[in-house]
């Protein structure tokens, strides 16, 4: 089978497309045709971890969607044919294994590519507006780089929790397409000069939630636009800035809550354990179309070097996908 592998140098990125044998399935895995995989950020950022030591090679691919072909012999749930989306290793591949308890059936609604666009950037979404950033109807939340594959889906999941939603994005076109999910408020920058706008937005409130997914540059600002008891996540650095100055006077004062939003050190059980309230709470709303995945554009799997320098260029909005035929 065609897999693409990565190399990642302190200071660059080598992409390969290898022919290696099918896998097989260990006893909670399930083996699954790939139809379609999407590309996210975070995997490509140098720095970031995620693929070992610097100069090893490793199958790359996070999350996508397919046909189960196999299961293995303790999995209770999935029966080959199912079509399923999930997080899984090496997920640019016509073949991967997919963890059973991080599986999610696909809706009727929703084909592969919208599909393969949901586990990694909605769960994430999940984990930062609901079970850490605790948002709550009604309120304010700031989405910096929100044109984003995980600031759409923050978006979009803040809109169904009743929140109103201000974006940042360098691109002014990108907030007016937003503005057809749900968008409220628009601000065309990419410098750290949003909090005085984000105020005047909230009639002086401020942002009870932020989710920070560009880095240190706009972290100060952050905190300047957050509302009194207000939380930031902090969910990635694609600024390549990793160290910010504190307010620790605003920190104290408004009682804020500073949290970082990561699977690069949860283990497979920590990862796995928010997906049943994932398929209660949110499967629904993409099942009946109140969520439908933004998808920037769909390309075959042999142009994953293409769709990776456009989404390095930030010429997208939502994702990227690739159409694994």
């Amino acid at each position: 089978m065609q897999s693409y592998w990565m190399q990642m140098t302190d200071t660059t990125t080598v992409l390969e497309l290898r022919d290696i044998p099918r896998p097989e399935p260990s006893a909670r895995q399930l083996l699954v045709r790939m139809r379609a995989a999407s590309l996210n950020r975070g995997e490509f950022v140098i720095g970031h971890g995620l693929h070992g030591t610097a100069g090893s090679w490793k199958a790359i691919g996070g999350e996508g969607a397919g046909e189960v072909v196999a299961v293995g012999s303790e999995v209770e749930y999935f029966l080959p044919g199912d079509r399923v989306m999930g997080r899984c290793a090496g997920a640019f591949s016509e073949y991967a294994l997919m963890e059973a308890d991080e599986a999610m059936p696909v809706p009727d609604a929703l084909d592969f590519e919208q599909a393969a666009g949901v586990p990694m950037t909605f769960l994430v979404a999940f984990d930062m507006l609901v079970l850490q950033g605790r948002l709550q109807p009604g309120e304010w939340m700031l989405v910096n780089g929100v044109s984003s594959g995980v600031g759409v889906a923050s978006l979009q999941l803040g809109k169904v929790l009743g929140a109103r939603v201000i974006g940042t994005s360098g691109s002014a076109e990108k907030l007016e397409l937003l503005r057809g999910l749900g968008l409220d408020v628009g601000i065309p920058t990419r410098a750290p000069d949003f909090a005085a706008r984000v105020m005047e937005a909230t009639d002086r409130h401020g942002a009870d939630l932020a989710v920070n997914a560009v880095g240190g540059t706009v972290f100060a600002e952050n905190i300047r636009a957050l509302a009194f008891q207000g939380r930031l996540a902090t969910v990635g650095y694609v600024d390549g800035v990793v160290s910010a100055e504190i307010d620790l006077e605003a920190l104290h004062a408004k009682r804020l809550v500073l949290f970082g939003v990561s699977n690069k050190l949860r283990t497979r059980a920590q990862r796995a354990a928010a997906v049943p309230r994932f398929v209660a709470e949110v499967l629904p709303h993409l099942a009946s179309g109140r969520i439908r995945p933004q998808i920037d554009r769909v390309m075959p799997l042999a142009r994953l070097p293409d769709a990776k320098a456009l989404m390095e260029s930030g010429g997208h909005a939502g994702k990227i996908v690739l159409r694994i035929d």
